[in-house]
Order: structure tokens, then C-alpha cells, then sequence
């Protein structure tokens, strides 16, 4: 803070916008007496010296400043001009005090030095403070002016700022509501408002979706009386009814229909309103929305059915390994009867109509292993017109003189990678399919041709058979690929040939569409995964021996039946076998055995250690031992987690294939296992 001589500032703290004066006087005396004259006027700030004023007038503005003139240093006329030349305190006026040099030559120079009054000393109180009272009320006034002038400016500035901040909201809710609008327009819902109480269903108002969704304008229901309920299904209509009269006192609904549309196909519509209230509570109208979920009933529909199909496939899977079983002991009974006794001709015929009925169960079990996605499949490349050589020779002779098929198998760049002879078998089902939707005869289309792929697609193989039948009924096309689903007769058809193909396709990677419209015939089309690697020619078959010499093999199986007959055709043929029901008493054969065996065959699925838990411990006894599993079905992904050095066959198991998988002794020559084949080597055993 600046000195003040030993003098206060007289201040009022009452105001803190009060003016102040500037006193300017080398005599502390004189500043005294001024201060008691002045300090009824104004704030009293004193200074000793110019240069002391000019330090005060940095701080802080006042209403006057009363200079002496004669001051030691710099005098008042010095002070004065340097005041002067400041910007800031050019305006502030000065009023100079003398004691002496009252000649009009001093007055002129102080004025000339920018006074606006001359006091000369003794002074007179009163005359003084008039004088500065004077210049107090015009900086009072001038202070007031700007005080009022920047209240003005600033209630004009917050008007203009909320007239901007105005125009801005408005101009962000027109925007919102631009958005709000073309959100709602591009979404598959209407909105609509409806009166409380009304005989017909009528909205007051619809938005522009109405089109969109449904074909129909505002004007079309307009038109017409009973627009809306003559459009809502027959099976849907006295539930909706019923729950449109009841809405009034629930105030509200949530309900899904089928409403037919202006194409002619009923959609699957959600709709949903909410009772609107006065400023009293009384009900006045409805408000609502009703958006379009066919796509969702669709999928829906199409996670049951695969639930469903799921389902199926799991107890599929369940029931063919006893199934096999079964046929195993059967089929190989059979094949020992006929080894061993000399039968008559009638009973020849008998074990024959026995053969042919468990080789008709063993083709079941397989259609129902390909329809549960989990028989075994061979992917390799498959040459198109061999392919259909291969068809027509099998279809030919069953398609009688009414039906023909129409082949278009033109030479491809690419060819499909799949299970040929399951390739082969779904055409045949699929074809057979087509002619006997076709009572009255017609022609079947097969073409297979190479589907172009779009961008992050790979390229795939197109195989489409049509026919010229009466097509599939709406209702029933999303079951046909159900397991014994038909629509023939009563002992024409199992219902399994459609869901075997959909379960081929599906596992070999591919996709299964079927497209049908009553009255213009069915087209299936299938999508299978290519290779641009062409068909490797299938080697010549191998004949196998009727015999496998004195081979020792230590035969394990829970199921009886099927170990007694599978050991006594292996003793036909010569082996020595060891049976044993379980792979504990496996183990301990094998530690006990004088001769070791040179072979395992043993079951997969058997209560407490499966076969290849089997497998692992016996080898823990018999480092050299070969091994060939056994299954009527096994999860796959189960099998291929373990060892390379195990054979697998499917039951029930073709004598040929078990001798050819068996072979001859380790010590004879290509009985050996490769280290460099499969994980598991899968026989073409049937499942």
C-alpha cells in the first residue's frame, strides 16, 4: 500500500462505490485540514509528493484531484502535464491550490497545464467544498450514466443470448423431430390413434408406415367398414375380438395376429396401444403401435424345429447302438447257420426273408444316423457327369414309362467335395421323391451347375431336381424334413428320405432349401462345399482271404449275443479267440495269457471302461498288441481325441470288412499299422 504521511484514507464502508479525492500537498498540515473540510463529500486519499499521486492514480480512479503547486521536486504544473498524458486519468479533473502567485501569468499556466479550477490559500471552506462537491456529483453522475448504460447493455446482451439460445433450441427440436421422424419411417412400425369406444375398428389417425408395412393407405381403411377385422386370420380373429373389447377397462393390449396384407399373405403383427387420460384422469383414446415380426416368428420357428430336430438326433444317436447290437447278433447268427448247417430250400428262403428283413433294419438305422448328422462320411472329389451316370443307372429301371428325368451335368471347373456314394443316395431319394409326386407321370429336372460366390463367400456346387407335381401345401413344407414325416400311403414311404438328405447336406457343410407353391410343382436345391481338385480314380477292390489262419484275438463285448457269434465266425475262419465281457476281465486275460494275442477287437460304448480306456491298458500289458474298435454308434469327436494306431468298425459289421480289417499275424507281411495314417482309420462299414 502507498504511504499515506501518517494520514487514513477517510473511507465510508457503508458504499462501496463511493467517490474519492485525490489531495496533493507537501504540507501534512494542509492535508489535514482538507481532509476535515472534504471528507463529507468523498472517499479521502492524500499524497505527499507527485510522485506519490501518480503511484494512487495507478491504483484506482477518483472524482478530482486537488495539486498544490509549489511542492518540493516535482512541483504541480510537472504533476499535472504527466497526468495528462496518461490516457486513464486525462478526464479526471484538477483543481490546484497556491499560496501565493496569483498573477494571471501563474493562472494561465495552470490551466494551460490542464486545471479546470484555481483555489488560493488561506481557503475558504465552504467555497471549496462547493467546488468539489461539483466535480464529486458529476463523476457520481457520469459513474451512474455507465452503471445504468451496462445494465442496459447487459439486459440487451441476456436478450439477444436468450433469443440465440431460443432460436438454437428450436432449430435442434426441429432437427430432432426430422430425426425422430425419419427413424420411425425407416422402421418396420405404424402408429396409430383410435377412439375410446367404437362399433368398428377405425384410427383416428396412421402414420405414413401404413404403406410400407401392410400395401394398404390410409385411404383404404378409410374405405371400407370392417377393413381391419376381415383381414385378421380366421383362427386369430375371435381372440383379437375378444381382447380388443376388453381393453377399455385394462387399459390397454399387448397382443400378436396374423393379418393378411395387400400382396395376399398374412403377416405376423405385434401390436400394443395404451389408454390416453384427460387433465382429470378421464379416459380419452388410444394410442398404439403395430410393427411387423414375421422375420422373428420365422426364426423362432426355425429354433423349435431345430430343438426339435435336435431332440430327435440325440435319441437317435441313443438307440442306434443298441439297434446295431441287435442286428450284429442277428445278421452274424444268421451267417453261421448258414456255414454250418446244410439247409433245405424252404429253409433257405426262411433265412433269406430273415436276412433281408435285419439288412432293411440296418438301412434304417443308417437313414436315421444320416438324418441325426452323425454317420460317417469320406469327402472327396466328385466328377459331376460321373455322378449322374452313376444315378441314372440306379433310377432308370424304377421310373416305369410315365416319368422322365431331364440331366443337365455339363463338365464343371470345380466339383463338389462330399461323401460320393451319400451324394448318390440322396439324388436317388430325391428323385424317387419327384416321381411320385408325379402319379400321373411328368418330367424331372436335375441340373448341377457351379454357383458363383459373392464377396466373403466361398465358391460352392449347385444341385437343384424339380418336378412338375401338384407341390408341397404351405401348411406342412416346414415338415417334410422331419424324421417319418409323409404324405404317402400307409406302407409306401418311411418318412425318412427327405430329413436323411437335409441331414447329408447339413454335415457335409453344405445347405438345404426346399421351394414349393401348390399347383406348380417342388424344386429342391441343394448347396454343397467344392474343390478345385479333380476325382482321384477309385483303386480296384481287393479281394479278401475266407480265412485268417491261427490269428489270437482277445474279443471284448458287453452285449452276449454279440460277442458269442462274433467269436464263433472268427473260430470259423480259423482264429483263436478270447472273449470277455468287460475291459477289466480284458485286462486280466491279458496279463494272464500264456500266448499273447495279436489283436484287440473290442466295443466302444460298454459300462465302466469304454473300449478305448480298454485299449490304452491293455497296451500298458501288451506294448505290441493291434487294436480294432468296435461301435453301433460313438460320438465322433470323442473318438478322434486319442490314439492313431486303432482301427474302427461300424456294427453291424460285413464279415469281409472284419476279416480285411484284421488281416494275418503281425509277423506276415502287410499286417502291419502304419504310424503315418489317420488318428482313426474309418472303415466303409455301413453305421
Amino acid at each position: 500500500m502507498a504511504k499515506r504521511n501518517g494520514l487514513k484514507a477517510v473511507a465510508d464502508d457503508t458504499s462501496a462505490a463511493r467517490a474519492r479525492i485525490l489531495l496533493v500537498d507537501d504540507d501534512e498540515r494542509n492535508l489535514l485540514a482538507l481532509s476535515e473540510v472534504l471528507s463529507g463529500l468523498a472517499d479521502i486519499v492524500t499524497a505527499s509528493s507527485g510522485r506519490e499521486a501518480l503511484r494512487q492514480l495507478l491504483e484506482g480512479e477518483f472524482a478530482v484531484i486537488l495539486l498544490d503547486v509549489f511542492m518540493p521536486g516535482m512541483d504541480g504544473y510537472e504533476t499535472a502535464q504527466l497526468i495528462r498524458e496518461r490516457q486513464q486519468t486525462a478526464r479526471i479533473p484538477i483543481i490546484f491550490l497556491s499560496a501565493v502567485n496569483k498573477e494571471t501569468e501563474h493562472l494561465m499556466r495552470g490551466y494551460a497545464m490542464g486545471a479546470v479550477d484555481y483555489v488560493f490559500k488561506p481557503v475558504d471552506a465552504v467555497i471549496l467544498q462547493s467546488k468539489v462537491k461539483v466535480f464529486v456529483d458529476l463523476y457520481e453522475m457520469r459513474v451512474e450514466i455507465e452503471n445504468k448504460r451496462r445494465r442496459e447493455q447487459s439486459l440487451v446482451d441476456a436478450h439477444l443470448r436468450a433469443r440465440a439460445e431460443k432460436i438454437t433450441v428450436e432449430r435442434e427440436l426441429r432437427l430432432a423431430e426430422q430425426r425422430q421422424a425419419a427413424i420411425i419411417e425407416s422402421l418396420p412400425i405404424v402408429l396409430y390413434l383410435e377412439p375410446l369406444r367404437m362399433e368398428r375398428r377405425r384410427p383416428s389417425f396412421v402414420s405414413e408406415n401404413l404403406s410400407r408395412v401392410t400395401g394398404y393407405s390410409f385411404a383404404d381403411v378409410e374405405a371400407e367398414d370392417d377393413f381391419w377385422e376381415s383381414r385378421i386370420h380366421p383362427d386369430d380373429r375371435e381372440r383379437v375380438l375378444a381382447n380388443l373389447n376388453d381393453r377399455v377397462e385394462g387399459g390397454g393390449w399387448s397382443i400378436h395376429y396374423r393379418w393378411r396384407c395387400a400382396e395376399g399373405h398374412y403377416l405376423h403383427l405385434h401390436d400394443q396401444a395404451v389408454l390416453l387420460r384427460g387433465r382429470n384422469g378421464e379416459p380419452v383414446e388410444f394410442a398404439g403401435s403395430f410393427f411387423d415380426i414375421s422375420d422373428r416368428r420365422e426364426l423362432e420357428n426355425q429354433l423349435l424345429q431345430a430343438q426339435k430336430m435336435d431332440a430327435i438326433g440325440q435319441l437317435t444317436g441313443g438307440v442306434a447302438h443298441d439297434f446295431n447290437n441287435l442286428l450284429a447278433s442277428m445278421l452274424g447268427g444268421l451267417h453261421l447257420l448258414q456255414r454250418r448247417l446244410d439247409l433245405g430250400e424252404r429253409d433257405k428262403v426262411i433265412v433269406d426273408q430273415m436276412r433281408h428283413a435285419a439288412e432293411q433294419g440296418a438301412e434304417l438305422v443308417r437313414r436315421m444316423m444320416a438324418f441325426a448328422r452323425k454317420q460317417d462320411l469320406t469327402p472327396a472329389s466328385v466328377d459331376p457327369t460321373h455322378l449322374c451316370d452313376s444315378v441314372r443307372g440306379l433310377v432308370s429301371p424304377t421310373l416305369g414309362g410315365r416319368v422322365k428325368v431331364d440331366w443337365h451335368c455339363q463338365k464343371l471347373t470345380r466339383y463338389p467335395f462330399v461323401d460320393k456314394s451319400q451324394l448318390e443316395l440322396a439324388l436317388v431319394n430325391l428323385i424317387i421323391n419327384a416321381r411320385d409326386a408325379m402319379p400321373d407321370g411328368g418330367t424331372v429336372s436335375v441340373e448341377i451347375a457351379e454357383l458363383h460366390p459373392v464377396q466373403g463367400s466361398e465358391p460352392m456346387i449347385r444341385i437343384e431336381v424339380k418336378d412338375e407335381g401338384q407341390g408341397i401345401p404351405l401348411e406342412i413344407i416346414d415338415r417334410v424334413t422331419e424324421p417319418f414325416f409323409t404324405t404317402k400311403e400307409a406302407g409306401k414311404g418311411t418318412g425318412l428320405g427327405l430329413s436323411m438328405v437335409a441331414g447329408f447336406v447339413q454335415q457335409s457343410g453344405g445347405r438345404f432349401t426346399v421351394n414349393s407353391k401348390p399347383g406348380l410343382g417342388t424344386s429342391i436345391e441343394i448347396l454343397l462345399p467344392s474343390t478345385g481338385e479333380a476325382p482321384v480314380q477309385a483303386p480296384a477292390t481287393i479281394q479278401v482271404a475266407s480265412s485268417i489262419g491261427d490269428l489270437r484275438i482277445l474279443l471284448v463285448d458287453d452285449d452276449e449275443a454279440v460277442r458269442t457269434v462274433i467269436g464263433e465266425q472268427l473260430r470259423d475262419l480259423g482264429a483263436n479267440v478270447e472273449i470277455a465281457g468287460s475291459g477289466e476281465t480284458a485286462l486280466e486275460l491279458a496279463r494272464a495269457a500264456g500266448d499273447k494275442p495279436h489283436v484287440i477287437l473290442s466295443d466302444y460304448a460298454m459300462p465302466g471302461m469304454n473300449g478305448l480306456e480298454t485299449i490304452r491298458a491293455v497296451r500298458t500289458v501288451l506294448p505290441a498288441i493291434r487294436a480294432v474298435l468296435m461301435t453301433g454308434y460313438a460320438d465322433d469327436d470323442a473318438l478322434d481325441a486319442h490314439d492313431q494306431h486303432t482301427a474302427l468298425v461300424r456294427k453291424p459289421i460285413a464279415l469281409n470288412e472284419l476279416v480285411a480289417v484284421l488281416g494275418g499275424r503281425p509277423d506276415e507281411p502287410g499286417s502291419s499299422v502304419d504310424s503315418t495314417e489317420p488318428v482313426l482309420r474309418r472303415q466303409s462299414g455301413e453305421a
